[in-house]
């Protein structure tokens, strides 16, 4: 079943397919990075002064993950793992901390946990889109022509 309009809109959605899914992914994984960097660093509406523990479990781990792990998802560098990573990592938060206290992510605070795993899931799959660094890295260098 084909919903195509029979326009040139299906040939403009397919062309559009790698910018939207590049733009989901550096949106997600910057918002992502500033939650690690907040709870990390003290910066960006954390409490400077007041980071977590160093190896604190698992509020340290979890930090640490955003941080980094966004940051390679948000350049496009190791995507597909970083973002599987990324995704188990809120589906523990999401069931070890906020599912205890009801059985929705509106009733328990976990909307946010949920989102990113979802996100970080699909990014998974999908791969980074455009504009990733792992895009860069794959081609081929080109040979150098004989003098």
């Amino acid at each position: 079943m084909s919903f195509s309009t029979g326009t040139g809109t299906d040939a403009l959605a397919e062309r559009a397919k790698p910018h939207a899914i590049a733009a989901l992914r550096i949106v997600s994984a910057l918002l992502f990075s500033c939650h690690g960097a907040a709870s990390l660093l003290g910066v960006l509406g954390g409490t400077p002064g007041r980071s977590l523990s160093v190896g604190q479990w698992p509020g340290w781990w979890a930090a640490l993950i955003q941080l980094v792990g966004g940051a390679l998802v948000l350049l496009g560098l190791g995507t597909r793992l970083a973002a599987l990573l990324c995704s188990g990592s809120m589906a523990y938060a999401y069931f070890s901390v906020h599912q205890q206290h009801a059985l929705w992510p509106i009733q328990n605070g976990g909307e946010l946990s949920v989102l990113f795993c979802w996100i970080f899931l699909a990014i998974a799959i999908t791969g980074p889109g455009s504009l990733a660094l792992d895009r860069l890295l794959r081609r081929a260098p080109q040979p150098v022509p004989a003098a």
